[in-house]
């Protein structure tokens, strides 16, 4: 079997034995040599681990001799570190190949230090076992470790909370435990997150053993929610819930924490058969709800900043954790206020009178106006009936005009107080919004907080004197067309008078819209038939113009430039007055 390999190998033994007898003469000697050479012959197989002598470096790589016929080199990169390399040193190497191209044998030092690697590892380490290696790089899925040879932690058994970037373990050393050990594809797989659990684990239950109600633990904050956050207390995570946090007003946790914060919370509540702990910060300090009534005594005025405004009301925080509401009606005394916003910011310092305290619902009724004095309790004695106002039309409706009479005081003139003769039918015939008028009070309502205005009462009543001297009945009087309804035409006598002339007073003959007759801002002479005092109202005729003069419209050409209807003058606006008259 040995001249075998021999032949194989092309050795002649003949030579072999020739050589050793030059160099040493015992049979002891001899033998001994031989048995080594034979043994390194022999061992010669592709796949085998050798070991090897550095001869010397050549360029990037190194030669090697492992008692072949000839050398084999290997690159300086499959080092550790190439620049410790020694001559003469002994390694280990794998033997890909006998000859390559060149005639060297083809060798690998990284492949033999994996092989003896992994044996080493297979000797002393089984499934189960605990392991701690240097994160060397990140691959598809995870992380290599190398613990003398390249093992796999899976991104997903890294830690108990995904890490973001595993990047970061890169460099790092990590004990995990072995999952799984695959022999014929040399891979074992590790878990870094499984001996976090198990620790995790075991301190959760010395912790759920020794906790109680009212203790005030150390705590990590974990995560953050909308509805709270998750404390580490070592082993296990409480809830510390967004209510829990602060006896004042909080619209997110991260308001008063953040992850990795470091906090004192008190235990509230445990479910040791759900592993379940409650916690509170607020708890740690006296509920300041406890005194409210010694400290914001009912009617006592106080200052506070507006945290939040709603369609009915503004809250204001007194202090930490004590808000109360001023509702919009407790805003201001005298203004129309639509919405809270247009009398506060959230950010105001406001002064306000505790009205009412509802110390088992938390609740304080608060006063914007009550800090003030109210004008309406002396309302009546600043404007007494009769006193001359001036004042700024703020607003009109159907009914009549409002005018601002000081800030937050508001006049109302109704359509009827705005002329004594004319009928009126849109406050808008009489004062425009904006405009700044005079007007009287005619009477102040403390408890409604109304008063009443009135223009018209700024002269004499035409219909105590004027209008009973001046128009009698049968008188023919001028006037100007100045509206039209379907009933009539009212025609302006004079400054503030007007009189009414029906429809059945513009001609003989049926009338059935007066606009057929008469215009807007047409001049007409008419008789006066009916004067009412008490009703207020002058009635006029068109057509007792014909009774008297006894002449018909017919007999005037409808070419004229003036028109008359049944003997009755019409004088259109701009017209001769002379040129108009009836002969």
């Amino acid at each position: 079997m040995d001249r075998d390999i021999l032949k194989e190998y092309n050795v002649n033994l003949a030579d072999i034995e020739r050589e050793v007898e030059a160099i040493v003469g015992s049979e002891d000697t001899k033998k001994k040599i031989e048995s080594t050479y034979y043994d390194s012959i022999q061992n010669f197989e592709v796949g085998s681990v050798l070991k090897g002598r550095i001869l010397s470096a050549l360029g990037d790589n190194i030669v090697i001799d492992c008692g072949y016929k000839s050398e084999g080199m290997i690159p300086k990169l499959e080092f550790d570190d190439p620049s410790e390399i020694k001559i003469g040193e002994d390694v280990e190497v794998l033997l890909e190949a006998v000859e390559d191209d060149s005639g060297l044998i083809k060798l690998s030092k990284r492949k033999a230090d994996r092989i003896r690697g992994w044996e080493r590892v297979i000797a002393k380490y089984k499934e189960g076992d605990i392991i701690t290696g240097r994160v060397t790089r990140k691959i598809k899925g995870g992380l290599l470790v190398d613990m003398g040879v390249p093992i796999f932690l899976p991104a997903s058994q890294i830690d108990v909370k995904p890490p973001g970037d595993i990047s970061q373990y890169i460099g790092q050393e990590v004990t995990c435990r072995i999952l799984k050990i695959d022999e014929t594809r040399q891979n074992i797989v590790v878990s870094r997150r499984k001996l976090i659990e198990e620790d995790r684990d075991k301190k959760k239950q010395g912790l759920l053993s020794e906790i109680a109600i009212g203790q005030i633990r150390k705590g990590v904050v974990k995560n953050i929610a909308d509805f709270g956050a998750f404390i580490d207390l070592g082993g296990l995570d409480g809830l510390l819930h967004i209510t829990d946090m602060s006896w004042g007003r909080i619209s997110h946790p991260s308001e008063v924490l953040a992850i990795d914060d470091e906090v004192e919370v008190m235990i509230l509540d445990i479910d040791k058969e759900k592993e379940k702990v409650a916690l509170g910060l607020k708890q740690k300090s006296p509920n300041p709800w406890l005194l409210i009534e010694e400290k914001y005594p009912v009617g006592s005025k106080v200052k506070g900043q507006v945290v939040n405004i709603m369609s009915y009301g503004a809250f204001v925080k007194l202090e930490t954790g004590i808000e109360g509401l001023v509702h919009i009606s407790e805003m201001s005394w005298t203004r129309r206020i639509n919405h809270p916003s247009e009398m506060v910011a959230i950010g105001d310092m406001v002064e306000v009178v505790v009205l009412k305290i509802d110390k088992e619902k938390e609740e304080i009724s608060l006063s914007m106006k009550q800090t003030e004095v109210n004008p309406w309790t002396v309302i009546e004695e600043k404007y007494p009936a009769g006193t001359r106002i001036k004042g700024r039309v703020r607003n009109l409706t159907n009914y009549g005009a409002f005018i601002e009479i000081e800030e937050g005081v508001d006049g109302l003139l109704h359509i009827s107080d705005m002329s004594w003769a004319k009928k009126v039918g849109h406050p808008s015939e009489i004062v425009k919004k904006g405009d700044k008028i005079e007007a009287v009070v005619l009477s102040v309502d403390r408890e409604k907080k109304r008063v009443a205005l009135g223009l018209k009462q700024l002269s004499d009543d035409p219909w105590v004197k004027e209008i009973p001297e001046k128009f009698k009945v049968g008188d023919v009087v001028s006037g100007k067309v100045t509206k039209l309804t379907n009933f009539g035409a009212f025609l302006e006598l004079g400054k503030g008078i007007e009189g009414l002339l029906h429809i059945s007073e513009l001609s003989n003959e049926k009338v059935n819209n007066p606009a057929d007759v008469v215009n807007i801002g047409d001049d007409l002479e008419v008789r006066v038939i009916r004067i009412e005092p008490e009703a207020r109202k002058i009635g006029l005729s068109l057509k007792k113009m014909i009774d008297a003069e006894g002449k018909s419209a017919a007999s005037l050409s409808n070419e004229d430039s003036q028109k008359q209807i049944n003997g009755g003058t019409v004088i259109r606006e701009g017209q001769d007055s002379d040129a108009a008259s009836v002969s």
